[in-house]
């Protein structure tokens, strides 16, 4: 017999090429759901452009940056719990936390590597801000990230049992996010997590800014780290700020990546996940 004619070949070959566009197409729409923005997420990414702009303002206009004190007192927390684990990691043993009303704090440690543990209080709490800030995309994820600071804020009133003011702040805050609970399923609970996330991660460029480079505070993480292992108290903490905006850029993007439910989506899942409602 005859082989067949050519024609059909061709036919043949294009036959197969049609076959695989489905799944390079299937393939493709895949990454670019990963990378697609959906309507809630918008929302989300607006509030938290709405929250930089708002802490800005509020952080250096007179009298009323006072709203933000609580605020930052829970991030200085956030900063010096940094400290503390880093120094329990390295082996290392913490004596006492405490915190200045005058937005200050101290961690007392014995041993530990000063490598890890001067730039944890910087890097940590910029850290947490970034998870809180990734949580913030989710109502379920906001429970869960509460639940995780719950336990953080334990250790921290453990270590700081001697200061009022440490205990003060963290009951507060825990009170804040448990109160959250109870608010619509807990959507309430969302938006304060990403406010706290978004104002950790902020704190913490804006305090590198403001002691290294605003007012040069010799006293810094940045400056004993620069006079142990060399370099400027400017140059590490520029070097911090960008890492911490990297956080922060970095839980943005995993939002979006992890959490592309609709805002009705949220709330039935949250129905479902240790529902709670007033």
């Amino acid at each position: 017999m005859a082989p067949p004619p050519f024609p059909t070949s061709r036919k043949l070959a294009r036959a197969v090429a049609l076959s695989t566009i489905p799944h390079l197409t299937s393939r493709s729409l895949q990454k670019r759901d990963g990378l697609t923005v959906t309507d809630a997420q918008k929302v989300t990414l607006g509030i938290i452009a709405a929250y930089i702009v708002a802490i800005a303002i509020l952080w250096n206009v007179p009298y009323i940056r006072w709203v933000l004190w609580p605020f930052k007192m829970l991030v200085i927390a956030f900063h010096e719990f940094g400290h503390a684990i880093a120094c329990v990691l390295t082996g290392g043993k913490v004596k006492s936390i405490s915190l200045d009303p005058r937005e200050g704090g101290v961690t007392h440690m014995q041993g530990g590597k000063n490598a890890f543990t001067l730039p944890a209080g910087y890097l940590g709490s910029s850290l947490v801000g970034a998870l809180l800030t990734f949580a913030g995309f989710n109502i379920n994820g906001s429970k869960i990230a509460s639940i995780v600071i719950g336990v953080c804020f334990l250790l921290t009133i453990w270590w700081g049992r001697k200061d009022w003011l440490t205990i003060g702040t963290v009951l507060a805050a825990v009170g804040l996010l448990v109160g959250c609970w109870f608010i619509a399923h807990a959507e309430a609970l969302r938006f304060v997590v990403l406010f706290i996330g978004v104002m950790s991660s902020l704190y913490s460029v804006w305090d590198i800014c403001d002691d290294l480079i605003l007012r040069k505070v010799n006293s810094s993480d940045a400056s004993v780290f620069a006079k142990r292992y060399g370099g400027s108290s400017q140059c590490w903490g520029v070097i911090w700020s960008i890492i911490s905006l990297c956080f922060m850029a970095a839980g943005i993007v995993a939002g979006i990546a992890a959490f592309p439910q609709s805002a009705q989506q949220q709330r039935d899942d949250a129905q479902k996940f240790i529902p709670t409602k007033i």
